[in-house]
């Protein structure tokens, strides 16, 4: 047994074009990159928990929530606001509010987060926006406060805002809200007289995603796409095992794929396609016939390690730790049809809009300790951490 592929698990490499996928059989070396696609600028939070943006094309490695780290692909999404950090700016409308500019550091490390001071318990400060109606919208924002806590009320999309509390340290609040008209004024209005330091103003169409810097105009983030790793030689058709650690960024219903695959939809294995709201789906297709298919329920807004194992009368599949289905199919590829790993269907639909911790290629089945060990937590603190549980 040869682990084939790695990617991920703490080790990255990015350039331009491209992100790392390689193989390092008996201390040899070799590079199997993925080709990467984005025409426009990014953010990402880096590993010192700063929000930084990187160029055209060039992958993100986010640490939100992993200190290894996690290939972020995302769809387009279009900030609407065009001052999404000045807030001075006669486009803000301000009711018992005067700003001070720049006057603290904000996420992205630099001293460019503006100050409200509210001089009334009903301060407000108003963005009038164009909508689509009867869209969802998501508004989303980083506010702190110097001292102490300031409660405020934000939303006002659909006419309803929901409570926030700011603390002294950074946090990004959300609202996503379907609009009952194309023109609506957006705010954040606090309950008590206060100050509130705030940055990183965004509104945009659908979930949320990630952080999106305007100064004069709105600006789109293009669609990401990740694929074409691999060749016939390091994936055997018959016989193997693929491990992903994933997660996806919205539990919509969205079917979102990876898939390992002769660069069609005839022959290849779909990896966590998330065809149904919080549930994904694992198969094995043969001449455009699908032999093998499991369908499981999880939180998908949690990272899973889940990994198939293939051959002839002896498919499963492994969860974090567990074994939850088999098949005993014996129609089984031709010899060396699978020739390429793609974060979509290929030749190119569904692609996959997540994160990605890991992935791990064999080209023969494992053991079930094996598989036990490899879809099982590392550490008590991994298994709270990426569960979200709470530790006593």
């Amino acid at each position: 047994m040869a682990q084939k592929l790695k990617f991920g698990n703490g080790t990255w490499a990015t350039k331009e074009g491209s992100t790392l996928a390689y193989n390092d059989e008996n201390e040899k070396y070799k590079p199997l990159p993925f080709s990467f696609e984005r025409d426009s600028i990014g953010t990402r939070v880096n590993k010192e928990g700063l929000i930084e943006v990187v160029g055209n094309d060039i992958p993100r490695i986010d640490y939100t929530d992993s200190t290894e780290g996690a290939l972020l692909l995302e769809n387009s999404s279009t900030n609407l606001v065009t001052y999404s950090e000045d807030f001075s700016q006669s486009s803000w409308i301000k009711n018992n509010c005067t700003i001070t500019s720049d006057n603290s550091v904000s996420p992205d490390g630099t001293q460019n987060a503006d100050k409200l001071d509210f001089t009334t318990s009903n301060g407000e400060i108003v963005r009038t926006t164009s909508f689509v109606s009867g869209q969802e919208y998501t508004m989303s924002f980083y506010a702190k406060t110097e001292s102490g806590t300031l409660n405020f009320d934000y939303g006002n999309m659909n006419y309803v805002s929901v409570s926030g509390t700011a603390t002294t340290e950074w946090q990004r609040f959300e609202l996503t809200q379907t609009l009952p008209s194309a023109t609506r004024y957006p705010k954040i209005q606090t309950t008590e007289i206060g100050s509130l330091l705030l940055w990183g103003f965004q509104i945009e169409q659908g979930n949320l995603s990630s952080y999106i810097p305007t100064n004069g105009s709105t600006v789109q983030r293009a669609a990401e796409t990740c694929n074409g790793s691999g060749n016939s030689e390091v994936f055997n058709s018959q016989e193997g095992v693929l491990f992903l650690d994933t997660k996806a960024l919205s539990n919509d219903g969205t079917t979102r794929t990876i898939g390992l695959s002769d660069g069609s939809n005839s022959n290849r294995i779909h990896f966590i396609n998330y065809a149904v709201a919080n549930g994904y789906s694992v198969n094995y297709r043969v001449s455009n016939s699908t032999q093998v298919a499991f369908t499981e329920i999880g939180n998908v807004l949690d990272y899973q390690k889940i990994a198939f194992k293939y051959k002839s009368g002896d498919f499963s599949l492994w969860y974090n730790g567990f074994e939850i289905d088999t098949d005993s199919n014996t129609n089984m590829m031709a010899d060396g049809v699978l020739n390429t790993l793609s974060f979509r269907q290929e030749p190119n639909s569904l692609p996959f809009y997540g994160k990605t911790k890991e992935i791990g290629y064999y080209d023969e089945i494992l053991t079930d300790l094996e598989l036990e060990t490899l879809t099982s937590y590392r550490s008590l603190n991994e298994m709270v951490t990426e569960l979200n549980l709470n530790a006593l």
